[in-house]
């Protein structure tokens, strides 16, 4: 399987990982400028690998299943959602819809659906990933951890949310047994998430 990226996706790639760690640090840090710059830095660098590694591995499994089913796959960033993302972050709401793995060819709804899947499905794998430094580990590890964590969690289900252009509908769509099976665990552990986050 051959998986290319063209400048353009890079380009998108690389503005929406820069604006998601930007906004969930904002929201994280509220009022972010009461904060000393050292601490904003801090936890900037903390969204960036914590936020990059869920955003860019979720979009990557989206454009990996597509393009094992025989389909063309590239990520366009939505740069008026990534303003508002930051924006709404600055007033303590944050909708992360940065944009999305644009696909070309036939495909059934089984198919579609599990492109949609691959997305969430990934970020509930990292979650477990990052659940043992979240648990076990101490010092600048344990926040990565721990917002690698919680961040995944959120991103699994807000995008199995069944509105719009989310991964939800799609999944929804093609099989509502599985679209439950997913996202109610998921919602669950995001609002434990959040709790833990001090968020909600």
């Amino acid at each position: 399987m051959n998986i290319r990226f063209s400048t353009r996706e890079l380009l998108d790639l690389g503005a929406a990982w820069v604006a998601l760690s930007v906004a969930f640090m904002i929201i994280i840090l509220r009022p972010f400028y009461a904060f000393p710059v050292s601490v904003i830095v801090q936890q900037l660098a903390l969204s960036f690998v914590t936020v990059g590694v869920a955003f860019l591995l979720h979009e990557l499994a989206h454009k990996v299943v597509a393009i094992r089913f025989g389909k063309i796959a590239e990520f366009r960033a939505d740069y008026g959602m990534l303003f508002v993302a930051i924006m709404g972050a600055t007033i303590g709401f944050l909708f992360a819809a940065p944009g999305a793995v644009y696909h070309q060819g036939r495909s059934t709804l089984r198919q579609n659906g599990l492109i949609a899947l691959a997305g969430p499905v990934t970020n509930l794998v990292l979650a477990a990933i990052f659940a043992p430094l979240a648990f076990l580990a101490g010092g600048f590890l344990g926040s990565i951890g721990s917002l690698g964590l919680s961040i995944n969690l959120f991103l699994a289900a807000f995008n199995m949310v069944p509105f719009g252009p989310l991964d939800g509908t799609t999944v929804k769509e093609w099989s509502t047994p599985v679209f439950v099976a997913v996202f109610v665990p998921s919602a669950a552990l995001a609002l434990w998430a959040l709790f833990r986050l001090g968020l909600f």
